[in-house]
């Protein structure tokens, strides 16, 4: 007690004195903007708030530790989330699950959950064991103990990691901790589709749980596809008899099942039913049925339901619409047919707003803009107005084609009948601006957007640098990009991300690296993603050194390299032979708790195979099977080009039949590789009969397998068997270039068939392939060498004859 006491006191004491430090009494830029958002009652927030991160970062873990436990619980969660999101602290497992119980303590439950996924999420699948062990052996006499397993399986589960959840829920049985419904809910929800559900459903009435109507719902889900229908009644039976009162939830998860597995009638009596019960349908329940009788072409008994639907109270939405249009296309009515289209709406509701909302929602769906719009002004010339699923439709329909001008007028449009255009128009017109460039065009309107109130997500941003980026202008992007982050428009370090990524694919490491720095001075947090770019860019521009001198910061930065990371890293030093760093690098992997995967596995591969060290290549081969990481046709094919580089034919193809009894599928790369092996570092017979009993095994060939053996054969001077070869690669469908008629060519001249090269210059010429200035000239400096100097004349004869004008 006494030891606590004198450890809190010297912690909160050293605190104190940092914050009278002249070091750190100014604000950095780093701290500024999360300072504003704190409470200023607080009083960690308030001692924070004139800390940096230098400082913040002199406390270990155990000194936070402690001070988290020892300050009141309210404090202690804004000391928490202060170090980790204003200075990047990572914070140890134990003051994650202290935070976790106070803020069950607190009840905060959306707090908790979205801690927990966090910690999750970093921790990764398989965490399971250890949270489980931390947990009963620390905090097994905490108040809110139970909250936190539960909420732990809980999240475990919605995050997908179905496993894990399985494992506290075992653990909570042990403990004798009770879930609570909405984590079993989630649980049963992930495994719908196997027959484990039916384990947990009867967990859940074993231990005391009451089903919710949820709860039933997904169980009937389940039961729906699993296509067991008869389960699906007798359970629905079943919990008619005790006494559960039906909702219109279950009744539409078994419409909705019934009409996926194509029983549109039975569906129908469902829909029935609820009406039976005294329930009324809801607009989901009529979207199944309409949805239902589109797909079988029944669509005047769609629009009666759509009757039906107005008669209760209910409106169509955009899906409503939406099925609608899918269903008139599936039969070919939006073509402006209306004979056939007024036919079908003569006895129902007529043209009215849900035709003409339907039909625009069609065309625009099927591309017809043009009769989209035609409706539009026929709906105006009628007094019709137009809904926002009508304008919706046809503004995206603007925005996919590329019309963004005429985008932009009919936003003005939107407007003028009293509509507010929405996030997802401007975010629409935004990337449409900036795919065609019009950087400026796109930073008004996102300021226009701004002062409107519309709150933006990360999608303009993102998206429209995206934009920009793909259409390779670089200069206009970076002209975006600064306005968004000089404004304070947007801070988010994916925009960040994005400049460094494009500029280290234009080969510009000093730009991506000032970028980097850029985001430094603005106080925004890099990412694992901004440093796994630029130690790519690193490698590719051979700065080994500096790439490693990225992974060193990383570690500053108190972020955890990837497996990307490290295999890129591990690839440049293969490339330059530096095969004891990959291998440190492996170790390195293994103590940060990352293991290798099947790229590692076919990186460390090829770096040997270069080195010539085939067994030791293999070894490896078999150490990655052993360890249940199941290597692909890459990892196979790089193995195989060694040795067939290396002239051991046999052990190449004793790896193409592991390959196949490992259920790999060879790819075109495989055969190509194998056959090229013949043909440069073997014997030419082996590569035509590997040919031709693949042709006879019915594989589909490439066409690079059909040129590497032409050129083989040509080299060899057998020029009748490369015509053959050559008709049938044009017979089999493949387009063929001059580079293919070139690639034969200089080979016949070069062993002086003059002739026969005169044979394939004429097969090119009858092809529609027209030579170039490279062919004509090989072909005239050998019939120069040869003495004959009827070249000109014939080349130009051919060419006359086969259509071609004289150049």
């Amino acid at each position: 007690m006494f030891r606590s006491t004198t450890i809190r006191h010297r912690l909160l004491t050293r605190l104190f004195f940092f914050t009278k430090s002249p070091a750190f009494s100014s604000t950095s830029a780093a701290t500024a903007p999360a300072a504003a958002d704190v409470p200023q009652n607080d009083t960690v927030s308030q001692i924070l708030a004139h800390f940096n991160s230098t400082a913040a970062r002199r406390l270990d873990s155990y000194e936070i530790d402690t001070i988290i436990e020892n300050i009141d619980p309210q404090n202690a969660i804004c000391f928490f989330f202060l170090l980790q999101n204003v200075f990047n602290i990572r914070h140890s497992r134990n003051a994650k699950f202290i935070v976790a119980h106070l803020l069950a303590e607190k009840q905060r439950p959306r707090a908790l959950r979205f801690h927990l996924q966090r910690v999750l999420e970093d921790e990764g699948s398989g965490s399971a064991h250890s949270f489980c062990e931390l947990l009963s052996n620390i905090f097994m006499g905490w108040a809110s103990g139970q909250t936190v397993w539960d909420m732990l399986a809980f999240v475990y589960s919605r995050i997908g990691m179905v496993h894990d959840c399985l494992f506290v829920l075992s653990k909570m049985k042990d403990l004798n901790i009770q879930p609570s419904i909405l984590t079993y809910n989630s649980l049963l929800h992930n495994l719908r589709h196997t027959d484990i559900m039916w384990d947990v459903y009867s967990t859940i009435e074993a231990t005391g749980s009451h089903p919710s109507e949820y709860t039933n719902s997904i169980f009937l889900d389940g039961l729906c596809r699993q296509s067991l229908i008869h389960e699906a009644i007798a359970f629905l039976r079943e919990i008619e008899e005790k006494k559960a009162e039906p909702c219109v939830v279950w009744f539409n998860t078994l419409m909705s099942g019934f009409c996926r597995m194509g029983f549109f009638d039975i569906s129908k009596s469902f829909f029935c039913k609820m009406f039976k019960y005294g329930l009324n349908p809801d607009i989901y329940s009529y979207n199944i049925l309409i949805h239902g009788l589109c797909i079988t072409g029944s669509l005047k008994e769609a629009l009666d339901f759509i009757n039906d639907m107005q008669n209760h109270g209910l409106e169509p939405d955009e899906v409503t619409y939406n099925i609608l249009a899918k269903g008139f296309r599936q039969l070919g009515m939006t073509d402006g047919s209306w004979r056939v289209t007024e036919g079908i709406f003569e006895n129902g509701p007529g043209l009215d707003n849900l035709t003409y909302t339907m039909l625009i929602c069609g065309h625009c769906l099927t591309g017809n803009m043009k009769e989209g719009f035609r409706l539009r002004d026929e709906m105006l010339s009628k007094g019709l107005k137009l809904n926002r699923v009508s304008y919706r439709a046809l503004f995206s329909s603007l925005c996919k084609s590329g019309r963004i001008n005429e985008a932009l007028t009919f936003l003005s449009e939107i407007e003028g009948v009293g509509l507010k255009p929405d996030l997802f128009m401007y975010s629409m017109i935004i990337h449409g601006l900036c795919k065609l460039g019009e950087a400026q065009k796109a930073i008004q309107l996102y300021k226009e957007m701004r002062l409107k109130s519309i709150i933006p997500n990360s999608f303009p941003c993102e998206s429209s640098l995206l934009g920009l980026c793909e259409k390779k202008k670089i200069s206009e992007a970076r002209s975006y990009f600064n306005m968004l982050t000089n404004s304070d428009l947007a801070q988010e370090v994916v925009l960040y991300n994005i400049m460094i990524d494009r500029y280290i694919k234009n080969g510009n490491m000093d730009e991506a690296v000032a970028i980097y720095e850029k985001l430094l001075e603005k106080g925004i947090s890099p990412t694992i993603v901004t440093f796994n770019s630029l130690i790519n860019g690193s490698c590719k521009a051979r700065k080994i050194a500096d790439a490693s001198k990225w992974l060193e910061v990383i570690k500053i930065h108190n972020l955890t390299p990837t497996i990307f990371t490290y295999t890129t890293l591990m690839n440049a030093y293969c490339e330059v032979g530096n095969l004891d760093s990959a291998f440190e690098l492996i170790e390195e992997m293994k103590k940060n708790g990352v293991e290798p995967n099947r790229v590692t596995y076919t990186v460390v591969m090829k770096g040997l195979c270069k080195q010539r060290k085939l067994e030791e290549s293999v070894l490896v081969l078999k150490d990655m099977i052993a360890k249940g990481l199941f290597p692909d046709q890459t990892s196979f094919n790089a193995l195989i080009q060694c040795f067939c580089r290396a002239r051991d034919f046999d052990r190449a193809f004793q790896l193409y039949d592991e390959m196949v009894k490992l259920n790999v599928k060879p790819n075109t790369a495989t055969y190509n590789i194998l056959i090229n092996g013949l043909c440069v570092y073997g014997d030419l017979s082996d590569a035509e009969r590997v040919f031709c009993f693949l042709q006879e095994q019915t594989v589909e060939l490439s066409k690079v397998a059909y040129t590497i053996l032409i050129k083989a054969v040509c080299v060899k001077g057998d020029v009748e068997k490369a015509k053959v070869l050559f008709r049938e690669m044009v017979e089999n469908g493949f387009e063929t270039s001059v580079n293919d008629y070139s690639a034969v060519i200089n080979r016949l001249c070069k062993r002086f068939l003059l002739d026969d090269a005169m044979v394939f210059f004429r097969m090119m010429l009858v092809d529609g392939v027209v030579p170039d200035r490279e062919i004509c000239s090989v072909m005239m400096r050998s019939f120069d060498r040869a003495g004959d100097l009827s070249f000109n004349w014939r080349v130009n004869a051919l060419m006359m004859k086969c259509g071609f004008g004289r150049d």
